[in-house]
C-alpha cells in the first residue's frame, strides 16, 4: 500500500485550530438551505496581496506565518480516504471552520482545498459533504473590516459562507490555486454588504458594520 507523507506536519490542539463561533443578527426566517501536502507557496505572510492596501486588518494578523495543515491531515485515514478517491495531488489548506446553512445555523465542518478542489468534510460522521472545483469558483466576497467571514461564489450551483480565523491563508490559498488550475486570476471582491445564494431558489445580504470593540455582522434575506 502507498504511503502518504506531507512536507510539514502540524498537529495543533482543537482550541487552536477552531474559530471561536462569530457574533452576528440572522434573519430569523428560518429558512435553510499520491498525496503531498505543502504550505502555501512562497510561504506567503498575511500582510501581502490580495489584502495590501484594502482590508482594515488586526494586529495578531499581520505577519503571521502560514502553515497550510492545521489539522495533521495524514493522521485523519478517513480525510486521505475522501482525498484518494478523487484524485487530487496536493492538499493546500486543511482546518476546521464555521460553515452556514441556507437557514443561517453554524455548523462546525473541515475546509480542504487542494491543487483542484475545495472539500467541506462534516467532522461528526466523517462525510465529504461538498466537493467545488476550483474550476467552477467564480469569486470570493469579504467585507473591509476586520472580521471571519468570507464567502466562496460558485454561480453553477448555490454559494458558501464561512468564517475562520484563517480567512487571509484561505483566500491567498484559492487565489495561488485557483490561477495555476486554470490561468485565471480569481477576483477578490471587497464591500462591506454583498449578496450571495443562500440556496438553489434564495439569496442572501451580508451586512458589516462597525461599531465599539468589533464588528456587526448582519445576515438578511432578500
Amino acid at each position: 500500500m502507498q504511503r502518504f507523507k506531507s512536507q510539514r506536519r502540524v498537529q495543533i490542539d482543537d482550541a487552536q485550530s477552531e474559530s471561536p463561533p462569530p457574533k452576528y443578527d440572522g434573519d430569523g426566517n428560518g429558512d435553510d438551505g499520491g498525496m503531498r501536502l505543502r504550505p502555501s507557496e512562497r510561504n506567503r505572510t498575511e500582510d501581502q496581496e490580495p489584502f495590501m492596501g484594502v482590508k482594515v486588518r488586526r494586529k495578531t494578523s499581520f505577519h503571521r506565518e502560514y502553515r497550510g495543515d492545521y489539522i495533521d491531515v495524514p493522521s485523519h485515514p478517513y480525510l486521505m480516504k475522501i482525498l484518494q478517491k478523487q484524485g487530487d495531488n496536493q492538499v493546500l489548506f486543511a482546518d476546521k471552520v464555521l460553515k452556514f446553512t441556507g437557514s443561517g445555523k453554524m455548523k462546525r465542518r473541515i475546509l480542504l482545498i487542494t491543487d483542484f478542489a475545495i472539500y467541506i468534510v462534516d467532522p461528526e460522521n466523517n462525510s465529504l459533504k461538498r466537493r467545488i472545483a476550483l474550476a467552477a469558483v467564480d469569486k470570493m466576497c469579504l467585507s473591509e473590516l476586520s472580521d471571519n467571514f468570507f464567502s466562496i461564489i460558485i454561480p453553477t450551483e448555490y454559494d458558501l459562507l464561512m468564517a475562520s480565523t484563517r480567512k487571509t491563508e484561505i483566500v491567498t490559498v484559492l487565489v495561488e490555486a485557483t490561477k495555476n488550475a486554470s490561468n485565471y486570476e480569481l477576483e477578490v471582491a471587497f464591500s462591506n454588504s454583498f449578496e450571495y445564494h443562500a440556496g438553489a431558489e434564495f439569496v442572501k445580504e451580508v451586512q458589516f458594520e462597525e461599531v465599539e470593540g468589533g464588528v456587526k455582522t448582519r445576515i438578511i434575506r432578500k
